[in-house]
């Protein structure tokens, strides 16, 4: 499962990263983002597009919009046939940035959070998906996402049973192309390298969803930087 992530990059340097041809939105960098927030995503239109999407995807036959909260998260080995998904999986994928994303590790009784990210501290993608909801009170389609997970790797294993997928950018431009087919985009939902990933214990701070600010990534160890980018 991914439950919550941050973006700390901000929106001109996503769009070199991303070889984004249009910012339809800006985003401002966010410590702590929770399902049914809005979140930056990059898909292919009639160009690359940087657009603002809800974060918990609503199927467009769906009577409401709350069946969202049950859909932040897709899971790699039935995206593709699970009704909720499947149609967007085969044309509608986007890419979801972020800088890193929060777990909670089992210890005793309690939970401690984990703050995970690239050891390059660059931005990434997860793997998405997206929806219009066109049955809102204004008229105007909603733009709805879901964030595909896998089994975790080697790093993850001690820390959650899931994990999001993270894209390589090498996968990026394919993972876009409406027309890529369903078994390249499926080789493409696997763990992300180990080696190339860092966890560290952060605050408590991150525990309540409003709370946003440095805090959120502030280690336990004060010897590891977090900066934005």
């Amino acid at each position: 499962m991914c439950g919550r992530f941050s973006l700390l990059t901000y929106a001109e340097k996503l769009a070199e990263r991303f070889n984004v041809q249009e910012l339809i939105h800006r985003p401002d960098p966010i410590y702590n983002i929770a399902p049914m927030q809005m979140v930056a995503t990059v898909v292919q239109r009639e160009t690359r597009q940087l657009v603002m999407m809800k974060w918990g995807l609503v199927p467009s036959w769906a009577d409401d919009i709350s069946i969202g909260n049950r859909l932040i998260n897709a899971r790699a080995e039935t995206v593709a046939r699970k009704p909720s998904f499947r149609a967007a999986f085969k044309k509608r994928r986007c890419l979801i940035l972020t800088n890193g994303f929060y777990e909670w590790q089992k210890m005793g009784k309690g939970k401690r959070p984990i703050y995970v990210r690239l050891k390059s501290r660059e931005p990434f993608a997860f793997a998405g998906l997206y929806e219009y909801w066109d049955k809102t009170k204004s008229g105007k389609p909603l733009q709805t996402c879901s964030i595909i997970t896998t089994t975790p790797n080697e790093l993850m294993k001690s820390i959650h049973r899931r994990m999001p997928v993270i894209l390589r950018p090498e996968f990026e431009d394919r993972w876009l192309d409406p027309e890529t087919d369903v078994s390249e985009l499926e080789s493409m939902l696997t763990p992300y390298p180990s080696e190339e990933m860092e966890v560290f214990e952060i605050s408590k701070y991150v525990n309540n969803p409003r709370n946003q600010g440095p805090e959120c990534v502030q280690p336990v160890d004060d010897s590891i930087q977090t900066t934005l980018l």
